[in-house]
């Protein structure tokens, strides 16, 4: 803060005045998260705010850019409206990228647009942000992605854009607030456990038997398993990841109250429930688990044995409402 109050001091201009207001936005913003129980970024580490649909409004974008981006988080928000078409489940973007993409540490969108394109272990090779966004509508949405280069695809991609704006292409420093970093495993973990923590703590939203909530056909609360979940070949399926999206943001608007512990056990239970097949099986679990368990699902319960009734999870050809 020294030097930015020298600058002030030394130069009065409207550049260094706007450094001051961005270097106060900033210390609010981590020092709002810090309040929470969030670690403070390391003075190695990015830390990049969003710019809100409030900035864009007084930006000077082209009024029909401006349009497209607001589309664009229209559709990241109530992604039900392509429900039938490119999304056969419950979900929208923003039910696990919480506060409209723009939330440390429940995978803020804008990292993408900043990153890509990049390779990706998942499909073993380098993705652009269509192919990145057209990855979630395939597995999370259960769904099949716009087309690259349709309007619903531009819209998403140029609010993902949005999102990063001042922010330069492969940042060199690592990302505050990325992913949804996950607290380190416990020993063992318990479904019975897990099972009572969610229905104390997760199925108030969510429901006991997983459906989550609608209302009026939109979605209020995500289901977490069955049909109008995400498949098994979605990120969230993964049991490190699921844990660290309930460590740091569930339940809603309590994050970090839940133990490491409480919090990878709800998400070995929630992940040890069935849901619509995974869109790369083969017709042979053993098959499929042989072609991807190395990369992606070793980290999943998919192909393994459920302890408390011996059901081999995903062996099934049930591809929920798609």
């Amino acid at each position: 803060m020294k030097s930015i109050f020298a600058c002030v001091a030394l130069s009065g201009s409207l550049m260094c005045s706007a450094v001051v207001a961005a270097s106060e936005r900033t210390e609010e913003y981590i020092s709002t998260l810090t309040e929470l129980g969030f670690p403070a970024p390391e003075s190695s580490e990015l830390v990049h705010i969003p710019p809100t649909l409030e900035d864009l409004e007084q930006s000077g974008l082209h009024p029909e850019l401006k349009r497209v981006i607001r589309r664009g988080y229209d559709l990241f928000t109530n992604t039900q409206q392509l429900r039938g078409e490119n999304v056969f489940n419950d979900m929208n973007c923003s039910s696990c990228h919480l506060g409209d993409g723009r939330m440390p540490f429940s995978a803020p969108v804008w990292a993408a647009a900043v990153t890509l394109p990049g390779y990706r272990g998942k499909n073993d090779h380098v993705n652009n942000l269509e192919e990145r966004i057209a990855g979630c509508f395939t597995y999370s949405m259960n769904g099949k992605p716009p087309a690259y280069g349709s309007d619903s695809m531009l819209a998403l991609t140029a609010y993902h854009r949005w999102l990063a704006r001042g922010v330069g292409m492969y940042p060199e420093k690592p990302i505050y607030g990325r992913g949804f970093p996950a607290p380190e495993r416990p020993e063992e973990l318990s479904y019975a456990g897990g099972k009572q923590l969610f229905n104390d703590n997760c199925a108030i939203c969510h429901g006991e038997d997983g459906k989550g909530l609608r209302v009026d056909g939109q979605t209020v609360f995500p289901a977490p398993w069955g049909d109008g979940s995400n498949n098994w070949g979605a990120g969230m399926v993964r049991v490190v990841t699921a844990a660290g999206f309930i460590k740091n943001n569930m339940p809603l608007g309590q994050p970090l109250s839940l133990t490491d512990q409480q919090a990878w056990d709800i998400a070995y239970y929630m992940n040890s429930q069935e849901r619509p097949q995974d869109p790369r099986y083969t017709g042979d679990i053993k098959e499929t688990l042989e072609k991807y368990g190395p990369t992606f699902h070793k980290h999943s319960m998919y192909g393994q044995t459920r302890e408390v009734d011996g059901k081999v999870l995903g062996d099934h050809s049930n591809t929920g409402d798609k």
